[in-house]
This record gives C-alpha cells, structure tokens and sequence, in this order.
C-alpha cells in the first residue's frame, strides 16, 4: 500500500471541509474526517502521485467536494455509525456511477470512467497540464 501525502484544505469554507464543519453528526474534528476522506480516496482511485494527490485535494476543495460531502452528510443522517463507513459508502456510490458523453464534452472527462475517479484524474491533470507546459517554455 502506498502511504499517501495528505494536503490541507485550501477552502475551509466551502467544498468537503466546509460542509463537514456544519454537520454535527460526525464524530471526529472536521481535520481528521478531511484526512480520512482524502487517505479513503487516494486509496479507492489508485493515487500515487504527487499530482494526484493534489487531484484528490483539489476534487474535495471543489463543487464537487461539496456534493461528495452532501452525500457523506446524508449517510451520517440516515444512522451510519461514523464517518469512516459514511466515507466508503459515499466512495462506492461515486465509483459505481460513470462519466457521462455530456461530461465528457464538458470538462474533457472520458465518457464512461467511474465518476469519483473521472473527477479526481480531472484536477489531478489542471495541475499537471500547466507545469509541463511551463518546462516546454
């Protein structure tokens, strides 16, 4: 298993870490639900990389942290025990839907890649994309 670097949150106020902080149903600080969710992800997707680990953080920084967290939240109000099995619940949910033609056209996903993994790749390649064409310069 690869031991992952885990980045802080560049949105306390928004995205995972923002909707973690108001829900009162998690039983852990909001920094330590943020290492177990990016620790639970990293894991699920294969993220091994650098840039990939900035994709995990910057996938929970986005919107579409947000709704990952909305779906965590809603597990936690439904009785899940704790935030670790609302985490994986929430991460089975996100890899069994797939990215759609429409996304695809959109955000330049591929069409058919499970959607939390489609998502993460998707900032993970943001951050890459420029600096390599920086090296190009």
């Amino acid at each position: 298993m690869t031991a992952h670097v885990i980045l802080p949150t560049r949105n306390e106020a928004n995205g995972f870490f923002g909707t973690l902080t108001i829900c009162p149903l998690r039983e852990r600080r909001t920094a330590d639900v943020w290492m177990l969710a990016s620790t639970l992800i990293a894991q699920a997707v294969h993220a091994d990389s650098e840039d990939e680990m900035i994709g995990v953080r910057d996938f929970l920084d986005s919107r579409m942290g947000r709704h990952f967290a909305d779906d965590v939240v809603g597990e936690l109000q439904s009785g899940v025990a704790n935030s670790e099995t609302a985490i994986n619940t929430a991460i089975r949910k996100w890899l069994g839907w797939r990215i759609s033609r429409r996304t695809e056209r959109e955000e330049g996903i591929p069409e058919g890649l499970p959607y939390l993994t489609g998502w993460v790749q998707h900032f993970a390649v943001a951050v890459a994309v420029p600096a390599a064409m920086a090296e190009i310069d």
